[in-house]
């Protein structure tokens, strides 16, 4: 699918010596009109380069839309879709972040302090109740 010839090869060649363009050579260049400074037959030649491309560009969109739909094909056929690949993926970077190092420091600590703010809670509740008793009984 590559097009060759004389115009194409040596503006290849221009193409790759030049340097990149930068802002405003970019302006220039979007509003420059080169059709005056090519050849009839440069102008020809551009033509059915253009259609060519145009051409395979077509063609590269058929040949991805029909992989597109035998990729799904399969997919189904293998009782893979979109909501089982969702989980697929969520569990195993629920997996990956659970093995790593970071994740298991912060869950120790935050065991740790669960269990802390636990037996807070409960001595905090045991008081209380000790002070309720005491008001009762005077």
């Amino acid at each position: 699918m590559s097009v060759t010839g004389p115009l194409t090869s040596r503006r290849a060649t221009r193409l790759l010596e030049t340097e990149p363009l930068q802002g405003r050579d970019e302006d220039a260049v979007a509003s420059a009109d080169y059709s005056s400074m090519l050849s009839e037959e440069e102008k020809e030649e551009l033509k059915a380069e253009l259609v060519q491309l145009e051409d395979e560009i077509t063609t590269l969109r058929q040949v991805l839309s029909a992989k597109e739909r035998h990729l799904v094909e399969i997919k189904q056929k293998l009782g893979m879709n979109l909501m089982n690949e969702l989980k697929q993926n969520f569990s195993k970077s629920w997996h990956d972040m659970q093995t790593t190092t970071a994740y298991k420091k912060t869950h120790e600590t935050l065991s740790h302090a669960g269990q802390k703010a636990t037996a807070a809670f409960s001595n905090v509740g045991t008081a209380i109740s000790k002070k309720f008793g005491d008001m009762r009984r005077k």
